[in-house]
């Protein structure tokens, strides 16, 4: 679509046009999404902005069964600001074993659905 195409179909739709310009540059709605539930860890922050989030609200269950969660608060942290750094992402949670126990999934936690 060129400036006039632009033009017209803002004009079409009755939308400001900077706005249909804005949505053509990002090639996305211009609306922040974030992620928020069940992100407890830095790998979910940072596959929540690699799936195009813009952020992510972090709730009370990554206090949860957590000896440090000032620690595992600031892994998620530094895996939203460096999602596309594997190297990163890698260090931070290498140091998060401890804080990160409680969080694994052994056949005792899990339910059994539609029987």
């Amino acid at each position: 679509m060129d400036k006039d195409e632009v033009f017209a179909f803002s004009k079409k739709l009755t939308v400001p046009y900077d706005l249909v310009a804005q949505t053509k540059q990002m090639r996305r709605l211009p609306v922040v999404n974030f992620a928020a539930g069940g992100i407890v860890s830095p790998a979910d922050a940072a596959l929540m902005m690699q799936l195009g989030c813009d952020g992510v609200f972090v709730g009370s269950e990554v206090f949860d069964n957590c000896s440090n969660p000032y620690k595992r608060v600031r892994g998620v942290v530094k895996a939203v600001s460096h999602y596309n750094d594997p190297l990163v992402l890698i260090e931070n949670s290498c140091r998060l074993e401890e804080e990160m126990a409680g969080l694994n999934v052994g056949e005792e936690r899990m339910e059994q659905f539609g029987e």
